[in-house]
């Protein structure tokens, strides 16, 4: 009887195990992956004006002669956030050529724009060195206030909401042309000239289901965001206002985007405006 009592345990406690461990496996993996998975959008190496920086929080193809990124690549998952607080340790990227000027915050002192993140504070949350990290100047833009704090806050505040719901993202930012409005009215160069205002600042967002091997888990069907706004202090706070596809921000700046992608795939959900519930 003992013996009998004994193997119906044992078999009970291997149930429990397995079912444990079905459980474990159906959790979705949150991890932190290559920020530059999707693609390089502009062959960014070592031109001046195409300079690829890679860090450990995102990657950028620097224009040495804009003093801002051409675009900036990273992945967002909760493996990226925690309760780091917020740094705000503007400071120049002293690990850009010497040949490079640094651009300063305070080239940005009184001139009526923002100096608006590519990839966000809150999006880096983890440790206190990732978070001061987003505050390089080699990861900023002239940005219109109200573009940066209304129309752009909204929008990362939403990525943030896709991750809390079991999402990971890869999002690219950047921006093209010269010329923006803001507070203080229209201008095309901060700094004497060493910083040029943008005159459009775009995003692309893949949108995956918490997982691995992610570039080969993207679908004909798999949600892609792309929004392009004018860097203006009159744009609208609702960003969904405005959508379009990666192709059009692909015609407009001459990238790539999502090239590690098959392009059979890239076909169909670059062609596509999103129109996803966004509350």
């Amino acid at each position: 009887m003992l013996k009998t009592i004994r193997k119906w345990a044992s078999l009970a406690s291997l149930s429990l195990l397995l079912i444990a461990c079905s459980e474990e496996e159906v959790k979705p993996v949150h991890q932190q992956e290559d920020n530059l998975a999707m693609g390089n959008p502009s062959g960014a190496y070592t031109a001046f004006d195409n300079y690829l920086v890679e860090k450990p929080q995102y990657t950028l193809s620097y224009n040495s002669y804009r003093g801002t990124p051409n675009w900036v690549s990273w992945h967002l998952s909760s493996a990226w956030l925690g309760s780091a607080p917020r740094q705000d340790d503007f400071r120049a990227d002293n690990t850009l050529l010497n040949t490079f000027y640094k651009v300063l915050p305070g080239d940005y002192t009184n001139s009526g724009f923002d100096r608006g993140h590519n990839t966000p504070s809150a999006d880096r949350t983890l440790t206190l060195e990732d978070n001061s990290a987003t505050f390089l100047m080699s990861n900023i833009i002239p940005q219109a206030p109200t573009n940066n704090q209304q129309t752009w806050a909204n929008l990362e505040n939403y990525c943030r909401q896709l991750v809390g719901e079991g999402n990971e993202l890869y999002v690219i930012m950047g921006s093209y042309g010269k010329g923006g409005t803001g507070s203080n009215g229209f201008k095309e160069t901060l700094a004497g000239g060493k910083v040029t205002v943008p005159n459009r600042i775009w995003k692309v967002i893949v949108v995956l289901p918490a997982g691995t091997n992610d570039v080969s888990r993207v679908t004909s069907s798999t949600r892609v965001i792309a929004v392009d706004t004018p860097n203006s202090n009159s744009v609208e706070a609702n960003w969904s206002t405005y959508r379009t596809t990666v192709d059009a921000i692909e015609a407009k700046t001459g990238y790539n985007l999502l090239s590690f992608i098959p392009v059979s795939i890239q076909d169909v959900i670059e062609a596509h405006v999103d129109n996803g519930s966004i509350l």
